[in-house]
C-alpha cells in the first residue's frame, strides 16, 4: 500500500468511518459465513472501522484484525475491545492460523505487482479448507482517486494472479452495487476462494 494512501486514511479516519459504518453488509455476510464453522477464527484483513470484525465477534467467532492506518486501527480497537494490529498485507507472516480471512475493500489498495506475493501470504495464513473473501472495484488496471491508489479487478485478472498461487481456487465471483448513499453507480467485484483441505 502506498504511503499516500495510508496518509489519506490517517487524515480522514473519522469521515471514512462515518461513511461506511452503517452500510448494510447482510448479503455479503450471507455468502461468507455459511462456509466458516461457528466459533472458528476469522482474520479481518484491512478492517477499517472494525464494523465487520465486531459483527463476527458478536456471532461468537474468534476474531483477529489489522489495518495499515494507525488511526483506523485505534478506532477499530475501541470498537472490538481488543488490539487491532497496525500492519500491511505485505507484512502478514502467519502459518495456518485462520479458518476464514475477510478482505472487504482492502486488497484493492495493494499494487497489482504485489498481489501474487500477498495472495501467497494469505493462503499461507489460511488453514486447510479455509475460505478467503475479497472485494475490489470492478474493472482493470490501477488508478488514483483523491490521493488513494486503487487496483481494480475482474474474473480474468483474478484467475491470472491465482495461477501463481496454485493452492487457492475460486469458489465463486459476483458483482454488486455500492451500498453507500450516492455511490450506487459504483460496481464491486466480489470473490470467494478456498485453500484445499489437506
Amino acid at each position: 500500500m502506498s504511503s499516500a494512501t495510508i496518509d489519506y486514511y490517517n487524515r480522514h479516519a473519522a469521515e471514512y468511518v462515518q461513511s461506511t459504518i452503517n452500510v448494510d453488509m447482510t448479503a455479503l455476510y450471507a455468502e461468507f459465513l455459511p462456509l466458516i464453522a461457528t466459533g472458528s477464527h476469522i482474520l479481518d484483513a484491512g478492517c477499517g472501522s472494525g464494523r465487520d470484525a465486531a459483527y463476527f465477534k458478536q456471532l461468537g467467532f474468534t476474531v483477529s484484525a489489522f489495518d495499515a492506518s494507525g488511526e483506523l486501527a485505534k478506532i477499530a480497537s475501541q470498537r472490538l475491545q481488543q488490539t487491532v494490529t497496525v500492519q500491511q498485507f505485505e507484512q502478514l507472516d502467519e502459518y495456518e492460523q485462520y479458518d476464514g480471512i475477510w478482505c472487504c475493500a482492502s486488497l484493492l489498495h495493494v499494487a497489482t505487482d504485489s498481489l501474487p506475493s500477498v495472495f501467497f501470504r494469505l493462503q499461507q495464513a489460511l488453514k486447510p479448507g479455509g475460505v478467503l473473501y475479497m472485494s475490489f472495484k470492478y474493472g482493470d488496471g490501477e488508478h488514483d482517486i483523491n490521493g488513494r491508489r486503487f487496483t481494480d479487478m475482474n474474473d480474468a485478472e483474478l484467475k491470472k494472479i491465482l495461477k501463481n498461487v496454485a493452492t487457492l481456487s475460486v469458489i465463486k465471483t459476483w458483482l454488486t452495487q455500492d451500498q453507500r448513499a450516492n455511490r450506487n453507480h459504483e460496481v464491486w467485484f466480489n470473490a470467494l476462494v478456498t485453500k484445499p483441505a489437506s
